[in-house]
């Protein structure tokens, strides 16, 4: 294991999860993404920030529901926004994680995508 890699695994925070785990992937969400999604979260938040201002704050004009599809479609749609959200977690990835990513990418990638969507609809009230 690299330098990078112990750094990495070291300031990451503990989520305790169920240990019973039906897949690989599900493991890995418990185990690798989550922890990072939780370390990133102060820079996710911001990112998000500086892209409902990019979109002329229509944002706030919106209902709860407008907002939570507007988040959801932020992620899913918007191409180059949603692979500068992925890229801040992939870049927290070891050499092993990254390895086990570029195997299972589907897969990980969709989880990922996920996860970035109900982490910021339930921080909504944070922008």
């Amino acid at each position: 294991m690299t330098d990078r890699d112990q750094y990495l695994l070291g300031i990451r925070p503990q989520i305790l999860t169920d240990q019973i785990t039906v897949s690989s992937s599900e493991k890995f969400q418990n185990e690798v993404l989550r922890p990072i999604l939780k370390l990133q979260n102060d820079l996710l938040l911001l990112l998000f920030k500086q892209y409902i201002v990019q979109r002329k704050n229509t944002f706030h004009n919106k209902t709860k529901t407008e907002r939570l599809a507007f988040i959801q479609q932020s992620i899913q749609k918007d191409m180059k926004f949603k692979n500068l959200m992925v890229g801040c977690i992939i870049g927290h990835f070891t050499s092993d994680e990254w390895a086990t990513f570029c195997t299972e990418k589907e897969e990980i990638g969709r989880r990922i995508s996920t996860l970035l969507i109900q982490r910021l609809q339930s921080q909504m009230t944070e922008f």
